[in-house]
């Protein structure tokens, strides 16, 4: 018997392989063991966590739907370590790579490039994060430098577009894809952001999500959030966690190290894990990669961070923040993050913790963030109805009678416990 992710390949029982067959069944034919045939079939693709967490607000959109069959593959990556098993957790099927190109779908969802070009459907794409903030090295100047993840080289292949469709957060990028790619502006679409839109509606509540994550009424939580790669506050962890975690009386103040997922993929999670509680002698609670980084940031009251996503959603928060490295050579000067970097105020050696988050409090203004966060997204609280319109207009397919009903932020574990695996953020 041959297993597949855990379950049994139905060529066991109904025939093997051959140039035309994909588990004993012709390209897009029902599985024979199937209960609901004739579905749509939609292919999630993610080539990482954070592809994976990323697209949990999309596919969704389309989950009660009885019309439609949702089905995953892990895309080759080099940051995919770990992938396949969060989404196996969630009870979802998994295809591996080399059945997922044999098929033929009637939607692939992907946030990510990689290997787009061997599958069969019409593809959807989408950015992985939030305001298309990285250049790519070397090039030209920076101001002539396309954002990475808006250029031909991230959505063609061999001179023509893969995807059919390219939903986009903001009305702003469509000026920053005409100058990088304007064949793809016949296909792109400004649907919102779904991240946005979590954070908005949690924030009223944060008081239950700093429940949740056992912090008394007058702790502090500050949350050191880090992407990867050179230029991340990550490469200055044995500098800032130990200064954090001796400078801030205790009790008063919770510590709480949220990684990007790509640090643990190349180094694995107890590597993460043992760096961060070794440079802290153990008063750090880090957050595993899998776990939603969203009731975090909107529990938190300082933010100390980077050049990375969760940083620049921080700008809605209310939370004071401070950055602590910024690579600004490899930061889009045109993107809401340089704006932030403009705009927040650094954390400097040499000077007592408490003083600069109090400096940080006190020169907030609330105004000043909230120009940025609008430059996340130009359809606040119309991410669901907009993408299950894009969605459903490439399945071919009438939307439910009905509004979206996105689930709420979920309530995480107590910083000091294990956080289970949940796909619903990004990164």
């Amino acid at each position: 018997m041959t297993l597949v992710h855990g379950e049994q390949d139905i060529t066991t029982t109904y025939g093997t392989h051959d140039s035309h067959r994909t588990n004993g069944t012709p390209h897009g034919a029902a599985w024979p063991l199937e209960t609901l045939r004739d579905r749509k079939k939609v292919l999630v693709v993610a080539q990482t966590m954070v592809y994976a967490q990323r697209l949990h607000d999309f596919y969704s959109l389309l989950a009660s739907d009885l019309r439609i069959h949702v089905q995953f593959t892990v895309a080759p990556h080099m940051f995919n370590r770990g992938t396949a098993e969060a989404l196996l957790a969630l009870g979802a099927t998994v295809l591996p790579w080399e059945q997922a190109v044999r098929r033929e779908f009637d939607l692939v969802l992907a946030a990510g490039s990689q290997g787009m070009e061997q599958l069969h459907g019409p593809v959807v794409r989408l950015p992985h994060g939030a305001g298309n903030i990285k250049l790519p090295r070397g090039g030209g100047p920076d101001g002539e430098r396309p954002a990475r993840k808006l250029g031909p080289d991230y959505l063609c292949w061999e001179g023509r577009l893969v995807p059919v469709s390219f939903a986009l957060a903001h009305q702003e990028e469509l000026a920053e894809l005409g100058r990088n790619c304007p064949e793809a502006l016949p296909i792109a679409e400004v649907v919102g952001d779904p991240c946005y839109d979590r954070i908005a509606a949690a924030l009223p509540h944060r008081e239950h999500y700093r429940t949740a994550l056992g912090l008394r009424p007058e702790e502090k939580l500050v949350l050191v959030s880090s992407t990867w790669g050179a230029g991340s506050l990550f490469t200055r962890l044995d500098t800032v966690l130990p200064r954090l975690t001796t400078e801030l009386p205790r009790p008063g103040y919770r510590t709480a190290l949220l990684a990007h997922p790509n640090i643990a993929a190349a180094h694995s999670p107890w590597q993460v894990r043992s760096w961060a509680m070794a440079t802290a002698r153990g008063a750090v609670s880090v957050v595993p990669p899998e776990t939603d980084w969203r009731p975090l940031l909107v529990a938190a009251d300082y933010i100390i961070g980077d050049h990375g996503s969760v940083t620049l959603y921080g700008a809605m928060t209310g939370a004071p923040v401070l950055l602590a490295e910024y690579p600004h050579h490899h930061v889009n000067p045109r993107s809401p993050s340089a704006q932030l970097a403009r705009t927040a105020p650094a954390l400097a050696p040499g000077h007592p913790l408490t003083g600069q988050l109090a400096y940080a409090a006190e020169q907030y203004r609330p105004e000043d963030y909230t120009a940025i966060a609008d430059r996340i997204s130009s359809e606040p609280g119309r991410f669901d109805r907009n993408a299950r319109r894009l969605l459903y207009r490439v399945l071919g397919l009438g939307q439910p009678a009905h509004g979206p009903e996105p689930a709420p932020l979920p309530l995480p574990a107590p910083l000091d416990a294990p956080l289970l695996p949940d796909f619903r953020r990004a990164g």
